[in-house]
């Protein structure tokens, strides 16, 4: 069985939608996303969905990496609330780094 994460999610075109809360890659006409929530430097990944249509070809592996990279550059915590997002963060440790310690985010 391939990977999920196999080099052929690298050519997927993922864009962040930051008026939408989201990044999104259009694969073959089908968009999948993955929705998330800020609050301060934490970001929650809450759903992540890949149209059946394409799913297999590594699409929520490049939302999860491009996601995952944006939030290290811009030094923001994460909370993989998604099944998906946990998933891929338990398989890549790492983004070890990245997981929101318990209270971060929270107003002082």
């Amino acid at each position: 069985m391939p990977s999920r994460d196999s080099s052929q999610s690298a050519s997927i075109s993922v864009r962040h939608e930051p008026d939408r809360s989201r990044y999104s890659a259009t694969v073959d006409g089908a968009v999948a996303v993955a929705d998330y929530h800020r609050q301060g430097n934490v970001i929650a990944f809450t759903h992540t969905e890949v149209p059946r249509q394409i799913e297999g070809r590594g699409v929520a592996s490049a939302l999860a990496r491009r996601a995952l990279d944006d939030a290290r550059a811009a030094g923001n915590q994460v909370i993989p609330a998604c099944e998906f997002f946990a998933h891929y963060m338990r398989e890549h440790p790492e983004y070890d780094d990245l997981r929101a310690t318990k209270g971060a985010g929270e107003p002082h």
